[in-house]
């Protein structure tokens, strides 16, 4: 008797042991550590700005801009024929419009109505940026057309940056020298500022502006984004239009200049 009494003592402990140990089972499956669902990391694009120089000496070749539907930032010279026309005529189709502005050179080129020189006093600087803003409607930025020896010049162009940090308005340089102190002086008076990456067509040569985009397009993959710039020549627009529409393929995004001004 005994002998059965002790059998079911340890049937009933085991069944305890079974049903303290489902319970613990259940409890841990239950706090568990939840597996966290991966989200795929977002793609960042590649960035290209294209910059079109020297606008406003004609009206070429604007049929070809009908065929280019990316952004693309144009620079437009001041005080000529057609500057007032152009600018309105590329901001309703929708470019960036920025100031091409005459600069003085250190070479020995033909110079540019009221081109800013460094003899040049600050009120009479301040005048002819301000008349050449007013003569290139719808302006984002500034960038320097020539101007090897005003870029080099502190004084010229805190000058400058002052009256285009007050507007609100971007510089671009298109380092002409490698002296510039453009890109030292913006980020002491925290000025929006950006700065060419590649020429695309020194020579007006199909092939060759072919390659300056292609090297424009690496440099974009390394670094993020970069800055081309090309000039109003019936060529290089022909290529942007054959070229883009690739690029955008492969993944890379096309953005306005003030995109990636910092």
């Amino acid at each position: 008797m005994k002998g059965y009494q002790r059998y079911k003592t340890a049937i009933l402990i085991l069944s305890i042991l079974v049903i303290i140990e489902a319970i613990a089972i259940i409890l841990l499956w239950a706090t568990r550590p939840q597996k966290v669902p991966k989200i795929a990391a977002p793609i960042i694009k590649p960035r290209i700005a294209i910059v079109i120089d020297d606008w406003g000496y004609n009206l070429n070749n604007l049929d070809i801009l009908e065929q280019i539907k990316y952004p693309l930032t144009m620079s437009v010279l001041p005080n000529l024929n057609y500057s007032k026309t152009v600018s309105g005529y590329l901001h309703q189709k929708s470019f960036e419009i920025i100031l091409h502005l005459p600069m003085e050179p250190r070479e020995k080129y033909r110079l540019e109505k009221n081109t800013l020189m460094t003899s040049m006093d600050e009120p009479t600087i301040i005048n002819i940026l301000k008349k050449d803003l007013s003569d290139v409607t719808y302006t984002k930025g500034v960038s320097n057309h020539m101007g090897s020896k005003a870029t080099e010049d502190s004084r010229v162009m805190e000058i400058i940056f002052k009256e285009l940090k007050r507007r609100n308005l971007y510089f671009l340089d298109n380092v002409v020298s490698s002296k510039s102190v453009c890109s030292a002086l913006a980020r002491k008076m925290n000025l929006l500022f950006s700065k060419r990456d590649i020429f695309l067509d020194n020579q007006p040569d199909l092939e060759y502006t072919r390659g300056q985009i292609y090297k424009l397009k690496t440099r974009a993959k390394i670094y993020g984004h970069a800055i081309g710039i090309g000039h109003d020549r019936k060529v290089t627009l022909e290529v942007l239009k054959e070229i883009m529409p690739e690029l955008e393929k492969e993944g890379y995004k096309f953005v306005f200049v003030s995109d990636l001004v910092k």
